[in-house]
């Protein structure tokens, strides 16, 4: 008798592509504000018999959507598009959402702004609390990242695994609870100036200064070449996405 495993698992492959392309159609067009806060959504019979799907799979679709914080329901009212304050913006596929278009100037210097405020602090952090296995992680990051460069996906990969390995390196649970969502946020912001014009400048030393201020537990220096690595990405932007510079912060500032 033949198993039924191969022909169940292709079903389940297709129903996760189904909702999942659902969710991904729904969420641009929430993102994009083509549907704004407050828009009632089709109903699940309307809606799947529409797209010719499963209300199984639209239903999922709902619930991802939904726990990414861009709809809510309520009984007898369907399923609302929700204010912006309950997305969930650091999700990596609001984000990328967000960025398959050019995103407005606000989420732009919101994104900067926000790893202005996490990272160099966070950097400080980790100067003085990484544990060597953690030192060995950014180190091996930083090599994938020269050998392959940001403009391949191996080297974005090593990017997010090198501010990945920063953000574990505080030993700060509540710190560490962002790092998808910085991550994504690293890889929305690179993929994005790439698509827009050819980046020359090799990050990679910014990088290792961070690093080899981490490593000489320098928490200082640390702080200020967080800070200067997210300045220089923010000049890597093209001028007229460019959000302000963040200024300095910790010794930089001071002297």
């Amino acid at each position: 008798m033949l198993s039924k495993r191969p022909a169940r698992a292709k079903r389940a492959s297709g129903q996760l592509r189904v909702h999942g392309t659902i969710a991904r159609e729904i969420g641009l067009a929430i993102v994009s504000g083509s549907l704004r806060p407050g828009h009632v959504l089709d109903g699940e019979i309307e809606a799947s018999s529409r797209r010719n799907v499963s209300r199984t799979a639209y239903r999922e679709a709902m619930r991802i959507l939904g726990a990414k914080g861009l709809v809510h329901s309520r009984p007898r009212t369907g399923t609302r598009v929700s204010v912006v304050a309950d997305w969930h913006l650091l999700d990596p596929d609001v984000l990328t959402w967000m960025f398959s278009r050019v995103p407005r100037q606000e989420v732009l210097h919101g994104l900067f702004e926000l790893r202005t405020l996490l990272e160099p602090p966070a950097a400080a952090l980790a100067a003085v609390r990484r544990t060597q296995a953690q030192l060995a992680d950014m180190r091996a990051a930083l090599d994938e990242m020269k050998r392959h460069t940001l403009h391949a996906p191996e080297g974005r990969a090593a990017d997010k695994a090198f501010h990945a390995a920063l953000l574990n390196a505080t030993a700060n649970p509540f710190i560490i609870s962002l790092t998808n969502g910085v991550t994504a946020a690293v890889d929305s912001l690179t993929l994005f100036k790439q698509r827009l014009h050819k980046i020359n400048r090799d990050p990679v030393p910014d990088h290792l200064r961070v690093y080899d201020a981490i490593a000489a537990k320098d928490s200082d220096a640390a702080r200020d070449a967080m800070g200067r690595l997210i300045r220089m990405a923010v000049l890597d932007m093209p001028v007229k996405q460019r959000p302000k510079p963040p200024k300095p912060a910790g010794r930089e500032a001071r002297e």
